[in-house]
């Protein structure tokens, strides 16, 4: 699918890039939160420390939906490159390991 004109997620990679770039904000955001959560151990507003609590695992949540959009999207990339014949299927023989089974991109 072709759009007329270029957008921020256009792409596989442009949307990847964004999503790596939103996944280091909710962590120095999460990094300043948790700053916050300690000093107001001292100050003795319990309210305000609960509201924090919940800004925390807020973005805990956040995050972990980043990462799961992250891996969807280089799955995404893999099958795009694969179907595009961007990438070769790998025809090597699978090595056994144990119960797992090993190619080379384990």
């Amino acid at each position: 699918m072709k759009y007329g004109r270029e957008t921020p997620f256009a792409t596989i990679e442009s949307a990847q890039q964004f999503v790596e770039l939103l996944i280091e904000a909710i962590g120095e955001t999460k990094s300043d939160v948790d700053a916050d959560i300690a000093l107001s151990e001292g100050n003795g507003s319990k309210r305000r420390k609960q509201a924090l609590q919940l800004v925390s695992a807020n973005l805990t949540k956040l995050s972990h939906y980043m990462t799961t959009s992250r891996r969807i999207l280089n799955h995404l990339r893999a099958l795009r490159r694969l179907l595009l014949e961007e990438r070769q299927v790998d025809n090597t023989p699978q090595i056994r390991n144990g119960n797992r089974q090993l190619t080379r991109w384990s």
